[in-house]
């Protein structure tokens, strides 16, 4: 069976005002459309003194539209045609005087049009110099839109391209992404605690030298976006990577794989779903050296000791949480981690080649489940774990029916 992504099909229309933010827009439409989002971009002729156009044609791969009438749309009615096809309209950065506009209804140009003849959501994403941004004609302004069922996303406060340092930033793309991600989708995770290991284990011979794996943590971090914006409140133990990390509720930072087990056993008793992605080191050795071992000719000799196998553990507590691992094969991927699953009394597992997915941002998933075997074609992993966590919400409800 194939698993489809809840994501596929949606638009958004991004509109892109005049100030410094206007660069940030351009990062924005790449990650929408690395998620899966079709994104429609139209610029005031402010926004164009920023930024061209063309990059944002190149980056979503659909026209810009910058003028209000524009001879390939319909009737050359582009505020009209526009709005019908997307699922919400989001202003990134949308300026003072934009937020002006639409408080009091002014439309002079293409975006402000669009704002008006609207049959959709409208969104934005304040971005304007720190007195700007406390001026009480603003306050005013944004309490009118927030009446109107306008949705304002920040700002940020931190350092301002005039020198200044307060709120007004328009929040960092990465964060509007996981915004417009909690919008569009449904929350079917609201109210649900997701615990997530995610990366390799590090584990340490002496001061210097240590077992470790190839895992770079892409995957584990990817589910815990998915997770976020499928509304879960979500803690994520993290080993040692070297990717940013989401703005999960909670990370804990680990090393080796006692200090993960520890971090496990005192999260999973608030959690109401546990999905182990960290690649954690099977063996440690079985003694540390706190001084660094020298060279020599001779061959070192190293006694190593299994860790103990975390998602057994929870798996195996009088009430689990429900349960989802991670099998990385090289040969038989479907049988020896249907074995797994099986054996550790797993709900679903998730399996792929080692070979081809460690350390890559793409890869191809195979999961099952006792509905049987679903296919991932290779894709983006962030995609994959949309899908991975959708499927993951459906079984965990079946399973609380059951059991009711």
């Amino acid at each position: 069976m194939m698993l489809v992504d809840a994501f596929a099909g949606k638009r958004l229309l991004l509109g892109v005002t005049g100030g410094i933010a206007a660069y940030k827009a351009a990062e924005l439409a790449r990650l929408l459309i690395k998620a899966g989002i079709d994104v429609q971009v139209v610029m005031t002729e402010s926004a164009c003194r920023f930024i061209g156009a063309v990059t944002f044609q190149a980056l979503t791969g659909n026209k810009v539209f910058t003028a209000l009438w524009d001879a390939d749309m319909a009737n050359g009615m582009a505020h009209i045609g526009l709005s019908r096809e997307a699922d919400a309209l989001l202003i990134a950065p949308a300026s003072a005087d934009f937020i002006a506009k639409i408080a009091h209804g002014l439309a002079d140009d293409l975006l402000s049009t669009l704002c008006l003849a609207r049959n959709c959501p409208l969104l934005i994403a304040p971005a304007m110099n720190l007195q700007m941004w406390e001026n009480a004609a603003t306050r005013r302004n944004l309490d009118i839109l927030r009446q109107d069922g306008i949705t304002v996303f920040g700002p940020d406060s931190g350092y301002q391209a005039c020198g200044e340092t307060g709120a007004g930033r328009m929040l960092e793309p990465e964060n509007l992404l996981h915004r417009i991600q909690h919008f569009f989708q449904l929350e079917y995770l609201a109210g649900k605690r997701v615990l997530i290991t995610a990366g390799p284990t590090f584990e340490a011979i002496d001061v210097v030298r240590g077992l470790t794996n190839r895992s770079s943590g892409k995957m584990g971090i990817a589910m815990a976006q998915a997770a976020l914006a499928a509304g879960a409140q979500v803690t994520l133990i993290c080993g040692p990577v070297g990717l940013p990390l989401p703005p999960v509720q909670k990370c804990i930072h680990v090393i080796s794989a006692d200090e993960m087990f520890a971090a496990v056993k005192a999260e999973v008793d608030n959690s109401d779903i546990f999905i182990s992605v960290a690649a954690v080191a099977d063996y440690r050795p079985a003694e540390y050296h706190s001084s660094k071992l020298k060279k020599t000719e001779a061959a070192m000799m190293l006694t190593l000791i299994p860790n103990p196998d975390i998602l057994q553990y929870v798996a195996s507590l009088p009430e689990p949480p429900f349960c989802v691992g991670f099998a990385a094969e090289t040969e038989a991927v479907e049988q020896y981690a249907e074995e797994k699953r099986r054996r550790k009394k797993l709900p679903l597992i998730i399996a792929n080649n080692a070979a081809e997915a460690i350390g890559a941002d793409v890869s191809a998933l195979v999961l099952l489940d006792e509905e049987g075997t679903h296919y991932l074609p290779q894709a983006d992993k962030y995609a994959q774990a949309r899908i991975i966590m959708a499927h993951i919400a459906r079984l965990h409800e079946t399973q609380k029916g059951k059991s009711a």
